[in-house]
């Protein structure tokens, strides 16, 4: 059974950038460097390294081009529009030629290596045309980095004839492809390697990559929660809302759901770390705001958390990292019984500042960093529940100011958490066209015979017939970070620009929305029909960076 949206979806033609509902034709930019440590990146890819950024144009007439099979892998979480990204690829291979095969490999990359596949026919990508998740093949995530998985990877592609594989995922995903990329050019394997930028929490940008798709989906899903509960809030005018958002490594989705609805507070952790804040004084930030409202009889609001907040805050840092080096394979540590033991074991071996706030933490946090902790023994930071530390400590303050006789309010608090409600929405208007345009230029890649390339579609703040489609080389995008103790090459994550109009527009407006008034938008639910101004409208963010808002 499909719902009314589902069929009506179903319908929906997503447009294409005006260049490839043509004849494109390759026109090659200037020769790139990768954005640091250039030397190092040279050596470990020197078949796939200063290859030049493409752009397609108008020609003519379409080359007649051979028949050539293509495998595609999503790969890591899920994001909207993935479907869309297949669904342009195989119409734009079945455009190249109309004996073109498309294989899907299940469950993410492992479906390459374990040789597990389905041939992904024109009635089985119309099934799932415009609709979110990765179901159609599955995900997951497997990392491809040894030689034995390349090489699984070339007998498969050998006894199916596929000449490319295209490769759907965030940053850690597109560096594999990059690598594989290398590894079939350097054994002369004749076998092409594709990214394609997936990631909703929307660190997968740069001077080429504007954004990366799902991310604008997953704004607006958030949006529209943030927006039904500022509304309930101000009906109710009783509850504070905490709500964590998606974005351990940045604050994208945290900043543009505060462009879209306006709230009370909203905290950017890139700012927190520029400007060296302690977890007391963004407590001491979040009180102030709730003092002013609470003594004014608004004992109400909406706190935005970006999901990584933790990882930013210099001082929890420091107390992590010597945590980390305390706790790992303490062997003294580990034959303690009871948690009273293991905590004034830490707190004796700790250094001052940071036994001052491992004490300024709630227990049952403090017990999480010392406690739950990976099979390499580092604290799981992602488990830790922010908004319930940050509404803990913001409820002692406020009990404290309210005996000295400074807080005149009632504070009532609710946590949220909103992850998975986006990464599977139906995509909008402007995923649903930018993962068809994705994929259709992955195609005309691959028909260009490219390798190491990410599929580029940009001018996205204009309609879309403006789009202007192309490649990138992975390459470009690499740097050497330092993991698991070794320094690998990885895309570089992009945070958020404090320097940018973005930033700067959420920053000279926010005094405004956390103070008396109600500055609340309430944004709705995603828009599929409609007037253009409520359908096809880009995040705040890309207008903003486009000088549109």
């Amino acid at each position: 059974m499909k719902s009314a949206l589902q069929i009506a979806r179903a319908s929906y033609k997503p447009r294409l950038p005006k260049v490839l509902n043509g004849n494109p034709k390759i026109v090659e930019g200037q020769i790139t460097e990768a954005v640091s440590d250039r030397k190092a990146i040279k050596e470990l890819f020197p078949n796939t390294y200063g290859m030049p950024v493409i752009t397609f144009e108008q020609a003519d007439t379409m080359a007649n081009l051979p028949q050539a099979n293509v495998g595609v892998i999503l790969s890591g979480g899920q994001a909207p529009g993935g479907h869309n990204v297949i669904a342009g690829l195989f119409d734009g291979l079945k455009k190249i030629n109309p004996n073109n095969t498309l294989y899907g490999f299940l469950g993410g990359p492992s479906g390459l290596v374990d040789h597990k596949y389905i041939e992904l026919d024109a009635n089985i990508v119309d099934e799932y045309r415009n609709t979110g998740g990765f179901d159609i093949i599955g995900s997951g995530r497997t990392k491809l980095e040894t030689t034995e998985q390349f090489e699984l990877g070339k007998e498969i592609c050998n006894k199916l004839n596929i000449k490319a594989i295209v490769i759907i995922g965030g940053d850690d995903s597109n560096t594999n492809a990059c690598i594989l990329a290398e590894y079939y050019k350097a054994k002369d394997y004749n076998i092409q390697v594709i990214g394609c930028p997936k990631t909703i929490d929307g660190d997968l940008k740069n001077d080429m990559i504007e954004t990366s798709f799902g991310f604008d989906t997953a704004c607006k899903v958030y949006s529209e929660l943030i927006g039904n509960i500022q509304r309930d809030a101000n009906s109710a005018k009783k509850y504070w809302h905490f709500i964590r958002l998606m974005g351990r490594s940045a604050s994208h989705i945290t900043l543009e759901c505060a462009l879209q609805t306006q709230p009370n507070i909203a905290i950017i952790s890139e700012e927190v770390e520029a400007k060296r804040m302690s977890l007391s004084e963004i407590v001491d930030d979040i009180v102030k705001v709730i003092v002013e409202r609470g003594n004014a009889g608004l004992n109400f609001g909406t706190v935005l958390i970006p999901e990584g907040l933790i990882e930013f805050i210099p001082n929890v840092k420091v107390l992590i990292a010597e945590l980390n080096d305390l706790l790992a394979e303490n062997k003294e540590f580990n034959v303690l019984k009871s948690d009273e033991q293991k905590r004034n074991f830490i707190i004796e071996r700790l250094s001052s500042e940071s036994k001052a706030t491992f004490l300024g933490l709630p227990l049952a946090i403090a017990r999480q960093l010392s406690l739950d902790r990976d099979s390499h023994g580092n604290v799981q930071v992602s488990l830790i529940e922010t908004e319930k530390l940050l509404i803990e400590m913001v409820a002692t303050r406020l009990a404290e100011l309210k005996k000295e006789g400074n807080y005149k309010g009632k504070f009532s608090s609710l946590g949220h958490f909103f992850g998975y409600e986006g990464r599977c929405a139906a995509p909008s208007n402007f995923d649903t066209d930018y993962c068809y345009s994705l994929g259709y230029t992955a195609a005309m890649l691959v028909s260009a015979g490219k390798t190491g390339y990410m599929s580029l579609v940009r001018n996205l703040a204009e309609p879309v017939d403006s789009w202007i489609a192309g490649g990138v080389p992975i390459t470009m995008m690499l740097n050497m970070e330092k993991k698991s103790g070794k320094f690998k090459p990885v895309i570089r994550k992009a945070l958020v620009d404090l320097s940018g109009r973005p930033f700067k527009y959420f920053a000279d407006n926010r005094q405004k929305w956390n103070g008396l008034e109600c500055n609340y938008i309430y944004p709705g639910p995603i828009q599929y029909f409609g007037p253009k101004e409520v359908c096809d409208m880009p995040t705040k963010t890309l207008m903003l960076e486009h000088n549109i808002l």
